[in-house]
């Protein structure tokens, strides 16, 4: 394969990923669900806390960084939030382990009747299930981001959506942007 055709095979790739996505139509019904979950969070004062590694943690940065300040329209900001502080994470991965860089945070912000959007395109993100295990315990709503069979996160999230599986992460990640976009529109057009 000469490299022009090795780059259209990613196109290729991320098309067929897409339609598959686009074929089932609970997939929207999810993102739906998810969206108005988030409204009914914001309109009684709480907020959402966002988490996720590598590329994921880029996603939770952009979805919380285009809720706080704008998407599409001008509108009020919106609490949101990544974990994503090279402070913290240094602090907590040194004084506790990797594991537990997002769940101290969860506990020590998180609310009742936040939400926690916890993204990880395996769903066996090991500090991504603690979070969600610290956002249960303090009694907070969690919308996951998966992929491949959801691993260990699809049981436990109140609304999961599963990018279609993949040999790797980036198809994935590119699902998980289009919802990401998706749930900030639903927001930002409800607010």
């Amino acid at each position: 394969m000469n490299k022009t055709e090795q780059i259209r095979q990613h196109f290729t790739e991320a098309q067929q990923a897409l339609e598959k996505f686009l074929s089932d139509e609970k997939n929207f019904q999810l993102i739906e669900q998810a969206g108005a979950m988030l409204v009914a969070t914001f309109k009684t004062g709480n907020k959402v806390i966002s988490c996720g590694n590598g590329g994921s943690m880029c996603d939770a940065m952009h979805f919380a960084e285009e809720l706080s300040g704008r998407f599409r329209d001008d509108r009020k900001a919106l609490p949101a939030i990544s974990i994503s502080d090279p402070s913290h994470i240094s602090c907590v991965g040194n004084d506790y382990g990797f594991d537990h860089i997002f769940s101290r945070f969860v506990e020590g912000v998180g609310n009742k009747g936040d939400v926690l959007l916890a993204i990880s395109t395996s769903g066996n993100s090991k500090n991504v299930l603690k979070a969600i295990e610290a956002a249960r315990k303090k009694e907070m709503k969690v919308i996951g981001l998966t992929g491949k069979d959801g691993g260990a996160m699809a049981s436990i999230c109140d609304v999961e959506i599963r990018a279609p599986h993949s040999a790797y992460a980036d198809r994935a990640q590119e699902i998980h942007i289009k919802i990401i976009h998706s749930l900030i529109h639903y927001v930002e057009s409800k607010m």
